[in-house]
Formats: structure tokens, C-alpha cells, sequence
């Protein structure tokens, strides 16, 4: 008989107590006070880390009558996702007081969004899925929005809120199609249901073709990109940085769960799409990034080839109607992530960094002759871009030769052969600013400015960076174990 359990949602119940208590103290504290509600918020962060990690590698655990689920693949998704946001909140602080947003309300839409991101995670029923993600993205909506006496800012939020509603209406078109085909909307029932049918109804493909269009808009794979760019140059720094990192994982969590898990079965109709938007996805990615002088927006389009790769080791995970290689190819992507999200940190908090009171360090431009001027935050940026490009021996690498293997593995050696050449046009642009950096003049005389704990944050981000691409096996080991024992589960 099942039971409510709530003891495995301890993470979520005591994040919304921690997200209250920071409304409730920022409310209640005194016009002009010198306390600082960053550090309560961070505070606040580390409450659910810490349950969560006291519940790692324990055996998974159904909650709320089989609606939520904590189960390896969740614990470790979650702490990324609360390291992704405690990082943007240290590196996000001084940036925030520069500009009029040091104030409670983006400190709790940040924790309402982890909320969101850790209930998608977890999530073993459809609308529990949909309940989290919006969650989140209403947090998000608000956060893009927060300086509203900045066009710029203001623009990028309407265009993020609108295109964002549309993914939501056809991840719940799908949905409904899939609740139609099958009569339930728990994901397990819903894989059982799968196996136990001959054919496959149009309802189903459908309902298929709907729901990855959705994730499509939430990683913005191509054809569904056209917000990021705007959104990342748009919005506030600090919100771009909290957009880029933890979305991506819990997105990366509600795939898994609905496509390698209740849409197993179908496995062949979702392949071949996501096939098309890896291809699309790197090839656009990287060739219009060449071309981008602002560096939010470089960004943008690199996010874009790097889903692309995240993509490539989702649809390598099944050969043929054959499973076997689902979990080395599924634990790629999820590796190659993890450390995606931790490099994209450290380049946003290096933006953070060097931006100050009445200017923006977007441009790239911006970072002319850093290498003079802070050599220690310029090495950083040096290992970071060399990540991002792929180049040994950082941790960019190889997550991209084990996607690649995983790629091989499943008989798609013309898409892998295609990836890597692709690579080799992204690195252009990713070398473009450690030449901007070391060989430029520099065309700012300003120093740049010590951050309370946000530059030895960001020496240890680069130097995490350098070590798990020197010894990335435990994280490896992390993953796989994590989604071998959730689908075994």
C-alpha cells in the first residue's frame, strides 16, 4: 500500500520553509538595514544540501502515492543544481547592489526556482512535472524582468515569458495526448502500458513529437533557440547566470524520466528528432556564435552547440529496440552537463566580476589586455574557454570524447565525425577571447575590483575545471552509478 512518505521530500519542504523565511526577513527588517539578505539566502541553499546528502546512495523512494520519486539520479541532479545556485548568488551579489536588485525579492524567486527545478527532478507522475516547471519558470519570468526601467532587460522578458508559455502549452498538449493513449499519467504506468501495446497509435506519436518540442524549447535546441540570445543578453547578469545553469539540469532530468523512462517504448520516434535537433543545434550553435561581438549573446549561441552535444549521448542510448547501452550514453550526457553547467558559472561570474556601477563587461571588447591587468582571473578564463572548446586537459574534453564514444558505440560514427568537426568551428571563437585577453592592449584602465568571496569562488571553479579533467573518474562513476541504479530501480 502506498503512503504519502514525506520524509523523501524533506529537500523540497524544508527549501519552501528556507524561500519563506526570506520574504518574511527581508520584510520585516528595518528600510536602510546593513543586513545583508544574500547571506541568508546562500544560508538557505544549504539547508537542502544538506538533507539531500544525507539521503545519497540510500535505495530509491517513492513519496505522495508515486507521484515523486528520490532515487539516486535526483540526489545527484540536486546538489548540482544547489551548488549552480548558491555559485550565482555569491558571484551575482555585488552586481545585484550595483544596480538596485540587492533586494529580497530576487533572492527568493531564486530559491522558488531551485523549488521548481528540485520538484522536476523528482518527479514520477506528469503533472507533478509540469507543476515543477512551472514553478520555476514563473521565478525565472519575474527574475529576467527585475530592472524595469531597462528596455533592454524589459524586452528580453517579455520575449522569454512568451516563448516560455508556448514550450509549457506543448510539453502539456503532449502530455494530455500521452494521458489520452494510455489512461494514466504516472510515468511507470505509463512505460508498463507501452510494453504491453502491439503497435503504436498516431495519439502517442503525437503526444511524442509535442513533448520534445517542449524539452527542445527548455534546453533552446534548434529550431526552438530563438529566445536565448535575447534572454541572455536582455536580462540582468545575475538572472542570465541563475537561466543558464540549474534550468539545464532539471531539464536534463525530466527527459530522462519521460523519454528513457515512461517513453521507452517509443524510443525510435523520439531518437530520430532529437537526432535532427543535435545536428541543428551544433552546426547553428557554433557557426553563428563566430560572428557575435557581445559576449552574453557569444555565450547564448554556444549553450546551443553545447546542447547539442548533450542531445547526441540522449539518442545514442538505444540501438535498434537494444537498451543495453542506454546507461553509459545516458551517464554522458548527464557527466558532460554537470561539468557544462560548473564551466558556465565561472565564464558568467568572471562577466559579473568585471562589470561595475554604470557598465556592462559583455562586450568582448571588454576583455582587451585582462591578461595585463588581472593575470590570476585572466588564467581562469583561459582554462574555462579551453573546457568549452573541448582542448585537453580540461574537463570539456572529455566530456566530449565520452559522448563521442557513447556516439560510436551505437553505430553513428558519420554523427560523431560530424560533432567533431563542428568542435573545430566552435573552438574559433573560444580562442578568439584568450587571444582578446593575452594579446590585446588593453582598452580599460579601470582595476578590477575584489568581490567579497566571488574571486576565490572563481579560482576554485577554474581550478575545479583543471582537476576533474585531470581526474574526471569519480564524477564519471557518479553519474553512471546514478543512472544505472535509477533504471534499474
Amino acid at each position: 500500500m502506498q503512503t504519502l512518505n514525506l520524509s523523501a521530500a524533506l529537500p523540497e519542504i524544508l527549501l519552501l520553509i528556507a524561500a519563506c523565511v526570506v520574504l518574511l526577513v527581508d520584510v520585516l527588517r528595518k528600510e536602510g538595514s546593513a543586513s545583508d539578505i544574500s547571506l541568508l539566502a546562500i544560508g538557505a541553499v544549504a539547508v537542502p544540501f544538506v538533507a539531500i546528502l544525507m539521503q545519497l546512495n540510500q535505495p530509491s523512494q517513492p513519496a505522495l502515492n508515486g507521484m515523486y520519486v528520490a532515487d539516486q539520479l535526483g540526489h545527484v541532479l540536486k546538489l548540482a543544481a544547489c551548488i549552480a545556485t548558491a555559485m550565482a548568488l555569491i558571484y551575482g551579489r555585488r552586481y545585484a547592489q550595483a544596480r538596485g536588485m540587492h533586494r529580497g525579492e530576487l533572492y527568493a524567486l531564486a530559491l522558488f526556482a531551485l523549488l521548481g527545478q528540485m520538484v522536476m527532478i523528482s518527479a514520477g507522475n506528469l503533472l507533478v512535472v509540469y507543476l515543477g516547471l512551472e514553478l520555476m519558470s514563473l521565478s525565472l519570468y519575474a527574475m529576467a524582468a527585475m530592472r524595469r526601467d531597462h528596455p533592454l532587460s524589459t524586452e528580453a522578458a517579455i520575449k522569454y515569458f512568451v516563448l516560455g508559455a508556448l514550450a509549457s502549452g506543448f510539453l502539456l498538449y503532449g502530455m494530455s495526448m500521452i494521458y489520452g493513449g494510455t489512461g494514466t499519467l504516472d510515468l511507470a504506468r505509463i512505460s508498463a502500458a507501452l510494453q504491453s501495446t502491439t503497435g503504436k497509435s498516431t495519439v502517442l506519436i503525437f503526444g511524442v513529437v509535442f513533448i520534445v518540442a517542449g524539452l527542445a524549447f527548455k534546453f533552446g535546441a534548434v529550431p526552438f533557440h530563438m529566445w536565448v540570445p535575447d534572454v541572455y543578453q536582455g536580462t540582468p547578469t545575475v538572472a542570465t547566470l541563475l537561466i543558464a545553469a540549474g534550468p539545464k539540469l532539471a531539464t536534463f532530468a525530466i527527459a530522462f524520466r519521460m523519454l528513457a523512462g515512461g517513453l521507452l517504448g517509443l524510443a525510435t520516434d523520439w531518437q530520430q528528432m532529437l537526432l535532427v535537433l543535435s545536428v541543428l543545434s551544433m552546426a547553428l550553435g557554433n557557426l553563428v556564435a563566430i560572428t557575435q561581438t557581445n559576449l552574453k549573446r557569444m555565450l547564448a549561441y554556444s549553450t546551443i552547440a553545447q546542447i547539442g552535444f548533450v542531445l547526441l549521448g540522449m539518442l545514442a542510448g538505444v540501438v535498434g529496440g537494444d537498451t543495453k547501452g542506454l546507461s553509459d550514453a545516458w551517464s554522458a550526457s548527464l557527466f558532460y552537463l554537470i561539468t557544462y553547467v560548473l564551466t558556465t558559472l565561472g565564464t558568467f561570474g568572471v562577466i559579473l566580476l568585471l562589470s561595475r556601477e554604470g557598465h556592462e563587461a559583455e562586450e568582448i571588447a571588454d576583455f582587451k589586455g585582462l591578461g595585463k591587468r588581472s593575470p590570476g582571473l585572466a588564467f581562469v578564463v583561459l582554462i574555462l574557454m579551453f573546457s568549452l572548446a573541448g582542448i585537453p586537459p580540461t574537463v570539456g574534453f572529455y566530456a566530449k570524447l565520452s559522448v563521442l564514444q557513447a556516439t560510436v558505440n551505437a553505430g553513428l560514427v558519420w554523427l560523431a565525425v560530424a560533432a567533431v568537426m563542428l568542435s573545430l568551428v566552435g573552438a574559433f571563437y573560444y580562442l578568439r577571447i584568450v587571444k582578446t585577453i593575452y594579446f590585446d592592449e588593453p582598452a580599460d584602465a579601470h582595476a578590477v575590483l575584489p568581490a567579497q568571496g566571488a574571486h576565490t569562488l572563481l579560482l576554485v571553479n577554474g581550478a575545479l575545471v583543471l582537476l576533474l579533467g585531470l581526474l574526471p573518474g569519480p564524477l564519471m562513476s557518479l553519474c553512471l552509478d546514478a543512472v544505472k541504479r535509477t533504471l534499474g530501480g
